[in-house]
């Protein structure tokens, strides 16, 4: 399973001392990045192919408290994706040093034509890498969003 140890930064935190809730999207979006850049797909790549990921909707499940400094293992595990890989569904954990489960961000999202502005099927290579991440227990497949 793919997992990167992060920390929950001053910046991280809210009014009330723990990690606030815009920052376990920020922690998860960066995971993402760091898998990316890991398969071949920096932000170069990204921007010579015109193409990006692009998220439709966030959940976010809360379960205990992140205080400032602790260290988080945040994973991500594919929770579903259409057939062309038009679609997905991202799933994130993030973990307190302790082993218990803080969050859950389960992210739905594409991929985006950025001169068109549509959403497309992923190049290949992409859609390679997408599918070498692990899959979760309750993995659905989506339908595609590419309109003909």
């Amino acid at each position: 399973m793919y997992t990167r140890k992060l920390y929950a930064g001053w910046a991280d935190m809210d009014f009330n001392s723990h990690m606030r809730n815009t920052a376990y999207l920020d922690k998860t979006a960066d995971v993402r990045q760091m898998f990316l850049i890991e398969h071949g797909f920096p932000m170069e790549e990204f921007a010579r192919l015109r193409i990006g990921p692009v998220v439709m909707k966030d959940e976010v499940e809360y379960f205990r408290e992140v205080g400032l400094q602790q260290e988080i293992t945040v994973t991500y595990v594919l929770a579903g994706q259409a057939a062309d890989g038009s679609r997905f569904l991202l799933r994130h954990e993030i973990f307190r040093a302790d082993g218990k489960l803080a969050a859950r961000v389960t992210s739905t999202g594409g991929w985006l034509n950025l001169q068109e502005r549509k959403l497309i099927a992923p190049p290949p290579a992409l859609l390679a890498a997408m599918n070498e991440l692990d899959r979760t227990e309750d993995f659905v497949v989506l339908p595609s969003s590419v309109r003909a």
